[in-house]
């Protein structure tokens, strides 16, 4: 006989009385404050109460921040062909069409142009609700791509980064665009066509090691987890306490790793700014 869970509706606690939310509370992972969905969508997923920023998928961002939240995706239908026919828990091909299903994208990533303030742009955002927004084939080849497209045709690149880091089940293949994306943005460089590097929480392992700490400009939102190896595993390794704060945007900024911290709400505006500085 199979038996089946039956998920429990939310219910939160007001006064002497409860209420099943359905769906339409959601408590800030901060402060804890519970939060009318409707209301923290209106504010940017941004908490009202303490300025925590919720994880948001990546067309969101491109909508946010290109003018009218209008947009031309390049290379949409790119997608691994499982070169090493990866199983773990599950077969990776299988994890790969569970994703498209969840998130209606073929790898994590969506590649971009649009204006920004009447200003054209690339913008590459990371999607981390597609195993965890890791990086393997797909994702630096639409990266290298959209560094190109930029080359040919002098548009700044935006990448906003947001990812658990290299993808294992494509092992060297992923780690190798690491390089390779490293080399285009070296071209890019060379051409003096400006690259801002946006972090958002988490970005961590190979993206940090290699596009996301690369840029003119590298900006964070506020709060963001951005590093190599986790806390954990580098209190472990060496056997000390860290600091209060460690690996989060604000630590980085007080110890130079970054240039600024913008809040979500200002985030459209200051690469507007940004590139009029650099005469876009």
């Amino acid at each position: 006989m199979t038996w089946f869970k039956k998920e429990k509706t939310p219910i939160i606690q007001l006064g002497d009385r409860t209420v099943r939310t359905e769906g339409l509370w959601i408590k800030c992972e901060q402060c804890k404050q519970i939060i009318w969905k409707k209301d923290l969508e209106t504010n940017l997923n941004v908490c009202p109460t303490c300025s925590f920023h919720f994880k948001i998928s990546a067309k969101e961002r491109l909508e946010q921040l290109f003018d009218g939240g209008e947009f031309k995706e390049y290379d949409k239908e790119l997608h691994s062909t499982d070169p090493l026919h990866f199983v773990d828990k599950k077969p990776y091909k299988g994890r790969l069409k569970e994703m498209h299903s969840a998130t209606g994208l073929r790898d994590a990533i969506i590649s971009a142009e649009g204006k920004i303030s009447g200003k054209r742009a690339c913008i590459c955002a990371m999607e981390v609700a597609f195993i965890s927004g890791s990086m393997g084939s797909v994702v630096g080849e639409k990266i290298t791509r959209a560094i190109e497209h930029c080359l040919k045709n002098k548009f700044p690149l935006v990448i906003i980064a947001c990812s658990g880091g290299a993808r294992m089940q494509e092992g060297t293949l992923s780690l190798m665009q690491m390089a390779k994306i490293t080399g285009a943005l070296a071209r890019l460089d060379e051409a003096k066509v400006p690259y801002i590097s946006v972090m958002t929480d988490p970005t961590t392992g190979g993206v940090t090691a290699s596009f996301a700490m690369l840029g003119d400009l590298n900006i964070a939102e506020p709060g963001a987890l951005i590093g190599f190896a986790g806390p954990r595993v580098i209190e472990q390794t060496i056997r000390q306490k860290l600091p209060s704060g460690f690996q989060r945007s604000e630590f980085l900024l007080e110890h130079g790793m970054l240039d600024a911290i913008v809040h979500r709400r200002e985030m459209r505006d200051y690469l507007t700014k940004a590139l009029d500085f650099f005469g876009y």
